[in-house]
């Protein structure tokens, strides 16, 4: 497939495959992953104590970033057209953006992390949905069934 030069999905999907790698290696590696990256003390000692629980979550989250990187390479035409392209677009958008904005909300369910933690994490989140929104807004007209 040719590119649709969406410069803003091709970012975000790159972004989307660099936290799921990310998050890929707090698997592999273990507990001092799963620290550097703020996930907490509990979580690191339960991945050092090899509990099923840290590779589930993780597992979990490293397939849902998969698969919006791929949403975004579906948007920006580099790959095949993705089913419900559009909502799962919109959706992804909001999701980042929701959690770059609401980490004061949620902070309280995770005490272990940092603030700076929740700084970065968030700030990170925000420019991730910020790539998403932009380029499924530049890429709208194009994003329509009779477009495909």
């Amino acid at each position: 497939m040719h590119s649709g030069n969406n410069k803003y999905l091709i970012i975000g999907s790159i972004c989307s495959a660099l936290a799921a790698i990310a998050h890929l290696g707090c698997i592999i590696f273990g507990g001092d992953w799963y620290r550097f990256f703020g996930a907490g003390e509990q979580m690191a000692r339960m991945a050092e104590d090899g509990h099923w629980y840290p590779t589930v979550v993780t597992s979990i989250i490293v397939l849902i970033l998969s698969v919006w990187s791929l949403y975004a390479l579906s948007g920006s035409k580099v790959i095949f057209r993705l089913p419900l392209l559009r909502l799962g677009l919109i959706v992804i958008s909001l999701i980042y953006l929701l959690r770059g904005v609401a980490f004061v909300a949620i902070m309280p369910m995770f005490p272990e992390n940092t603030l700076t933690f929740w700084f970065v994490s968030s700030g990170i989140c925000l420019i991730i949905g910020t790539l998403y929104a932009v380029g499924t807004f530049q890429s709208w007209s194009q994003l329509s069934v009779k477009n495909s």
